[in-house]
């Protein structure tokens, strides 16, 4: 039985100084997400931190407020796979548009039925007869509301990089991966098929397709193909393709985005900064030009 005269232990000693009181008193903490943003400005212009941890610490911050579906490739510009399409076509869509994951639908675009790797394509070399269902990944379906937060931790703990997005009425909505979500953190990633800067504007890709940068003077671009790209409004003028695609589109382009003018087939493979940096170029087959 304890003694009712035992001594009281005493509080958690408070080891801040008086001045660190007085400083903590004079001048609180950040009370909002916009008084902490205010606060890494802060600490940049200090020195305490640099640009690009802020840039990070930021993206951080925002992305609590964000969900799938505020980041994710809506469905009308979701490239995908047709499970009855022969495996050359198949083959050649994979190439086309240089994505590493499809997903894979069956009778309607609705109804998909699981994620198919670029890489797994290869076994197809080896072993033809292999039924392309046996290639197949499971499908994540997440909800247009499920927070970047969350999904960030059950990217990371299932191993799985794509999801689908749907809306509250079950139809599929978009398509968001690892990489959308990573982005918000540190900014535009490039992979593996983007150019550097200093590499040039265009190039010849072995599928007979080209790789445009945006800031590519059209006159150039109107040389290299054999075309003569004009605004639709004559009173606009531009110096490169990026400016003029985004103008005809009527808004800033996003990657997987897609345009059609003066018999060019164009695709938004990178953007950064609010522009294109990278298009992928092909001739519409019999077209005008």
């Amino acid at each position: 039985m304890s003694d009712p005269h035992s001594p009281r232990l005493p509080d958690r000693e408070d080891k801040r100084t008086f001045l660190q009181k007085l400083a903590e008193f004079i001048h609180p903490g950040p009370d909002s997400t916009a008084e902490l943003i205010e606060t890494l400005a802060e600490a940049q212009e200090n020195k305490i931190i640099g640009a690009e941890s802020r840039a990070m610490l930021e993206g951080v911050i925002r992305m609590a407020d964000l969900t799938a579906g505020d980041v994710m490739v809506p469905a009308t510009q979701m490239d995908m796979v047709d499970i009855c399409e022969s495996s050359d076509a198949l083959m050649h869509g994979v190439i086309d548009t240089a994505h590493s994951r499809f997903p894979v639908f069956e009778g309607e675009r609705e109804n998909i039925i699981g994620i198919l790797m670029a890489k797994d394509l290869l076994k197809l070399q080896r072993a033809p007869e292999l039924n392309i269902r046996a290639l197949l990944r499971p499908v994540v379906f997440v909800p247009e509301s499920k927070g970047l937060n969350d999904l960030l931790r059950e990217f990371q703990s299932n191993r799985n990089h794509v999801a689908i997005v749907i809306d509250e009425f079950g139809r599929v909505a978009g398509l968001v991966t690892i990489e959308d979500v990573l982005e918000e953190i540190v900014g535009e990633i490039e992979d593996e098929f983007d150019i550097a800067d200093d590499e040039g504007d265009i190039f010849g890709l072995p599928d007979r397709t080209y790789r445009v940068s945006g800031d590519t003077p059209i006159e150039r671009v109107d040389d290299a193909f054999d075309v003569k790209l004009i605004s639709t409004d004559p009173d606009d003028e531009f110096a490169t393709i990026g400016g003029l695609i985004a103008h005809e589109m009527g808004h800033v382009p996003k990657r997987g985005e897609r345009h059609t003018m003066s018999g060019l087939n164009f695709v938004v493979l990178h953007t950064k900064g609010g522009a294109v940096k990278w298009f992928k170029v092909s001739p519409v087959a019999n077209a005008p030009v």
